[in-house]
């Protein structure tokens, strides 16, 4: 066996162009499948990232209120009292289409939201400086505010100087008494419409504000032990609707959670789509194996006659052929593997994203690359094993 592997080292280097040909289209499906596989579970990991920041704890509840059945703040309120052991906070929320104003200034990119006094515990968020949204604010329709940090570096200097100051939301004004941390990561630069230029007002002031006598929209967040437990728990919210509405068409209650499983299923199938279609370039190359062997067997008649006549066994042509096929396609990947390396970092360089390389695509790219080289190597192999010394030796 040593010596068989020696003499495929030996012959591949001895056609060094011809052995690199052989070894090409090993090495570009290998390279192919470790970076297309690296970027995908680099999107699946910055798209994973991204959605998760926006709370896996969090469900949404949309409804769409009539005349004649609607839920009201306070049914809702009784809701989740009642179900406390499922919930850790609640908050209406109304979205406003609003421009903001600061003395000279508009922006009607700021967003603006009536919320609740756990909003901030709902999102993550911490204070920069001042207080948030209290229960007696919303009670009392209190025309307070809490500001992002855009908006209090854009139109205050710092968030510092904008406690205490006003500022106007569809010609109401608003004093503020809160500033909310920078959302936005310091490699970033905080931008307009950004997610730090924002506003948020009692739900109570913003209903008034909208002219919108009812509320549409709420956010829970489940308590740690019923994360797992969402679906259960979006049934138990659904239930209580459909006895309200009587018609399922009018409310939809989103789990989080849910959406991230769904998401991560869909990129897991579609990085196994672009490793198999990468793969497929690996069987192109076993043909490419396959017929340079076929070339070296005819070009080697004569030795393989000589070998026989001087009693070499069929095994032992065998295994020198199918190794020698499988050593050039390992060789193959191996090359391939480094270059994957390199191509899936500087990739994620590119791309902006955490592209790693996946252990368990690499491995399996291996395998298979040399299992291309003994499969596609064996017929080869055996052709050359079943020469008829006396005809091989007559061979020019």
């Amino acid at each position: 066996m040593l010596n068989s592997f020696n003499l495929a080292l030996k012959s591949i280097w001895s056609n060094k162009m011809r052995s690199f040909l052989t070894m090409l289209g090993i090495i570009i499906g290998v390279a192919a499948v470790i970076i297309l596989v690296g970027i995908v579970n680099g999107e699946m990991s910055y798209m994973t990232s991204s959605f998760a920041s926006m709370g896996t704890n969090r469900i949404t509840v949309n409804v769409i209120n009539l005349n004649s059945r609607s839920v009201s703040v306070d049914e809702m309120y009784d809701f989740y009292e009642d179900n406390e052991k499922y919930f850790s906070h609640l908050s209406p929320t109304v979205s406003v289409s609003a421009t903001v104003k600061v003395g000279n200034e508009n922006s009607s990119n700021t967003s603006v939201t009536g919320v609740s006094e756990d909003y901030l515990d709902i999102m993550s968020y911490d204070l920069e400086k001042g207080r948030f949204i209290q229960y007696a604010d919303i009670a009392a329709r209190q025309k307070v505010a809490v500001i992002g940090l855009y908006v209090a570096e854009t139109y205050y200097e710092s968030a510092e100087k904008a406690i205490g100051e006003r500022i106007s939301v569809n010609g109401t004004k608003y004093q503020i008494v809160g500033v909310v941390e920078r959302q936005t990561s310091s490699s970033d630069e905080m931008s307009e419409g950004g997610s730090d230029d924002f506003v948020y007002i009692p739900y109570t002031a913003a209903v008034k504000l909208s002219r919108n006598g009812t509320i549409n929209n709420y956010t829970f967040t489940l308590r740690d032990e019923y994360v797992e437990e969402a679906s259960t728990v979006t049934t138990v919210i659904e239930d209580f609707l459909y006895t309200i509405f009587k018609n399922d068409d009018l409310y939809t209650v989103t789990a989080m959670s849910e959406l991230l499983d769904s998401m991560n299923e869909m990129i897991a199938q579609m990085s196994l789509m672009l490793g198999g279609i990468a793969g497929i370039s690996l069987l192109v190359a076993g043909v490419g194996v396959m017929n340079i062997m076929l070339v070296s067997v005819t070009e080697r008649t004569r030795e393989i006659g000589i070998r026989k006549a001087l009693g070499a066994k069929r095994s032992t042509i065998l295994t020198q052929f199918v190794i020698e096929a499988a050593v050039t396609s390992s060789m193959g990947g191996i090359i391939g593997i480094f270059i994957g390396f390199i191509g899936t970092t500087v990739a994620g360089k590119m791309m902006d994203i955490d592209a790693q390389p996946s252990i368990g695509w690499v491995i399996a790219s291996f395998t298979i690359s040399m299992a291309i080289g003994l499969v596609f190597g064996y017929m080869p192999a055996r052709s050359a094993a079943t020469l008829n010394p006396i005809d091989a030796l007559r061979s020019d």
